[in-house]
């Protein structure tokens, strides 16, 4: 018979950023995949003045997890407050806190406090449990601090874009294009290999080797697919030259007069491999331009792809 186990831990890392900066990082709970390397994707469900209910998924010991948590934040007193409502693993509960307090006007101490229960048969699964979630939440204070640290570029190291495509055919035979990533190899000109396969049905990983002029590059992903509403989120695991982060989602929208299709893109430029890239006199400028048009480029590709598969089966028709 299972019984509850129950554990607690508290972790403190002095920070070289400002606390309103590691704070702010903090708060932003759907762009924390861009900083966090084990987590793959946040969706906001519920959102008030101090308290809103997530959806997480995340990389637990390389297994995608996911559970919903709420948060309340505290931003007088730079505190978050967290607590899992429902978790598809051996973590029963999980609830703690996060306080950013200043060190002065360019440092902090960043403090977390935690507790949480398991429950299994086997000591050795509740161990690991236990294990996977204290590395967890230490591997994220420490890729908060290498994140905020960066704070004085981080305007100029974040981007975002997108770049979408009017489709007059079947929105689910444009979803079907962007859902078998598995078939792209010989298909989108700049993928020479492509390897799927599917953890659980719409989790997928994803392996791709693309060239660019005369170099290839691999790239690994974990996409989640929301076939019912149209669209596929994704982060890079395994990321190009250039990118410390890279997240995106695919969007297939049908409306009265036909279908919009979007990749959205979120990186974070690698800002040391600059200079091996592009060359040592380009900067943070040059990187951006070059990242938003490579990017945006393998992006319209595959929109027009998917364009060309979805309105060829009209035609055939």
């Amino acid at each position: 018979m299972s019984g509850e186990h129950v554990g607690r831990a508290r972790h403190r890392m002095h920070v070289e950023a400002p606390a309103g900066v590691v704070y702010a990082v903090l708060a932003d709970a759907v762009r924390l995949p861009l900083c966090f390397s084990a987590s793959v994707h946040v969706e906001r469900l519920e959102l008030d003045s101090e308290r809103e209910r997530l959806r997480v998924w995340s990389l637990l010991d390389g297994r995608l997890r996911s559970w919903t948590a709420s948060r309340r934040l505290d931003p007088v007193e730079r505190r978050i407050e967290f607590w899992q409502e429902r978790s598809t693993s051996l973590l029963q509960s999980i609830t703690g806190a996060l306080s950013v307090r200043d060190h002065g006007p360019r440092e902090a101490e960043l403090e977390l406090q935690y507790g949480f229960s398991t429950s299994g048969d086997l000591p050795d699964e509740v161990a690991w449990a236990a294990w996977c979630a204290d590395l967890n939440l230490r591997t994220q204070l420490t890729d908060l601090k290498r994140f905020a640290e960066q704070w004085t570029r981080l305007d100029e190291l974040a981007l975002s874009f997108e770049d979408s495509v009017r489709i007059h055919g079947p929105a689910e035979l444009a979803y079907d294009f962007l859902y078998r990533a598995g078939d792209w190899a010989g298909t989108v000109p700049h993928i020479v290999r492509a390897g799927l396969t599917e953890d659980a049905p719409g989790v997928q990983r994803v392996t791709l080797e693309t060239l660019t002029g005369r170099r290839s590059q691999t790239t690994e992903s974990v996409r989640i697919c929301f076939p019912h509403a149209g669209r596929i989120v994704y982060k890079r695991t395994v990321v190009p030259d250039l990118l410390s982060a890279h997240t995106g989602e695919w969007s297939v929208v049908p409306d009265e007069t036909g279908v919009t299709v979007t990749g959205r893109q979120s990186v974070v430029l690698r800002e040391e491999d600059i200079a091996a890239v592009l060359g040592e006199s380009a900067g943070l400028a040059q990187a951006r331009q070059y990242v938003r048009a490579a990017l945006g480029s393998e992006c319209l590709s595959l929109l027009a792809l998917a364009k060309q598969h979805a309105e060829s089966a009209v035609r055939m028709l």
